[in-house]
């Protein structure tokens, strides 16, 4: 075994020389067969993965979760059990329409997108430290965020597209309105509230919905830059909410928040005077008071920061049982675009990393892409329904209860039962003329005979319930007998 104090490449070929280059002569010029300067090379070319389109600007931090008030009489999640449990956190903070380079106190809302490594899986709550945001339909979104960035000819910020917008988009007023007040520019990130913003829904044991807002509130206390202070901090250090949330925690001042939550029932929401799903609208404290939930505490700084928060990714569509959606439709969007954007950023196997990897078993039938870990799931089968009893099967235990929209339901409708899958089949066979149908039963046989005799029996019910002479012919070609009598009864 290599020693691990030496060098090596990438494929653990120990180094002889890292300072000079394989050249012909002293000073000849360099040889291809230098493998070790072309990985060095290959490998710094491609060290930076796109950066997020919204959002690119943050820092982070590990903690812990801990229940502090029992609320299982809205949510049977796990993470909400027992008073005293902890679930382990990450924390992500950041600006949303800077670059990777930005200022820390530009004024901007700030994210604040929590990590919880349940023993459900992973909980993700990817909000902002504001309760509600510019736009309530997600098709505006691109728009919005385009005025936010840089104007294609002169590559600067654009006060005019930013109005523009406003002006034109009256529901962006109350984000507006927040955005310009002393919290649009937070003094630190431990400074700060942070909120879920959009409405999701609570399941309890029993099957029933309730509504619910999440808020995280800063245990250390709002405090806010002016816009004095804000220019001025952006010229002296404009990382210096990054810097400071880093020095807190590895000096043992652990910043903390409060999680609470706003519940609305099934009742209240059909009777509220605005749209409870509209993100652009709060819900009153004064009808709907803030329930404590537990505390948040932040405790470990990371050890790498392109390994544990560059390549952290959060989705709004990581909910956990007992924890669900709502007919928001700039959630709704999330749901869909987020890990897309985790895709293309990271890869189609991101959740593996370790940061993003479940602290719980993983089961699934995704396979292969860039970067597939392990041994991607080795010789099992990676389709479903398939007829493997060790491998992994839906559970109904953990079906939602559907989702009332009114006039309908959203749920999970099976589709087979009343459905008739032979009638057509059958009736298409017997349109065949007899060449036709003899070739049919001869490609039928090549293939199913291959198969295992227990999937050729399954398959032949098929076939009789569609057309007895069809899975007669079928069944003779496969070299098995068949009871007349059987085949009545089970048809």
């Amino acid at each position: 075994m290599t020693d691990p104090k030496i060098l090596t490449t990438a494929d653990g070929i120990p180094v002889g020389d890292n300072q000079n280059s394989l050249t012909a002569g002293e000073r000849g010029p360099v040889l291809m067969q230098d493998f070790h300067l072309m990985e060095k090379l290959a490998h710094f070319n491609r060290e930076r993965i796109p950066e997020r389109v919204v959002h690119a600007k943050g820092a982070a931090a590990f903690g812990k979760f801990t229940v502090t008030q029992d609320i299982t009489r809205y949510s049977k999640a796990k993470v909400f059990a027992e008073i005293g449990q902890e679930t382990p956190v990450l924390l992500r903070f950041s600006t949303v329409g800077g670059e990777k380079g930005s200022a820390d106190a530009e004024r901007d809302p700030r994210g604040f997108a929590v990590k919880f490594y349940t023993e459900e899986g992973n909980w993700d709550l990817a909000g902002n430290n504001t309760p509600v945001f510019f736009i309530r339909d997600p098709l505006k979104f691109p728009d919005f965020v385009h005025t936010q960035k840089r104007n294609p000819q002169t590559n600067c910020k654009d006060a005019n597209a930013m109005w523009d917008f406003w002006s034109l988009s009256p529901e962006s007023l109350h984000q507006v309105t927040i955005l310009f007040s002393d919290r649009g520019t937070p003094k630190t990130y431990r400074h700060m509230n942070g909120y879920g913003s959009h409405t999701f829904s609570l399941i309890n044991a029993q099957g029933e919905r309730f509504w619910c807002k999440f808020q995280f509130k800063t245990i250390q206390g709002i405090e806010n830059f002016t816009a004095e202070e804000a220019i001025r901090i952006k010229g002296e250090d404009p990382d210096h909410a990054t810097r400071d949330l880093f020095e807190a925690i590895a000096s043992e001042n652990y910043p903390q928040w409060r999680v609470c939550i706003q519940i609305m029932t099934e009742a209240q929401a059909a009777n509220h005077p605005d749209n409870p799903f509209d993100l652009t609208k709060v819900w009153k404290h004064s009808e709907y008071p803030l329930i404590d939930v537990g505390i948040l505490e932040l405790n470990r700084n990371p050890q790498n920061y392109f390994a544990e928060v560059e390549q952290s990714a959060f989705s709004p569509s990581n909910v956990v049982p007992g924890i669900s959606f709502s007919p928001d439709k700039v959630l709704q969007a999330r749901i869909i675009s987020y890990p897309d954007a985790q895709r293309y950023r990271i890869g189609a196997n991101y959740q593996q990393l370790p940061v993003n990897q479940p602290k719980c078993p993983v089961m699934h039938y995704q396979r292969d892409g860039a970067m597939a870990l392990g041994n991607n799931a080795g010789n099992t089968p990676n389709y479903e329904p398939n007829s493997n009893e060790d491998t992994p099967k839906e559970n109904c235990v953990y079906a939602e209860p559907a989702l009332n929209l009114g006039h309908v339901k959203a749920d999970r409708y099976d589709h087979r039962p009343g459905n008739d899958d032979y009638t057509q089949a059958g009736e298409l066979y017997r349109l065949m003329k007899p060449d036709q149908q003899e070739r049919l039963i001869q490609n039928i046989v090549g293939s199913l005979s291959q198969a295992r005799s227990d999937l050729q029996m399954r398959q032949l019910c098929h076939f009789f319930r569609a057309d007895m002479n069809y899975g007669q012919r079928v069944a003779e070609g496969l070299g098995i007998e068949i009871d007349p009598s059987m085949i009545s009864k089970s048809t």
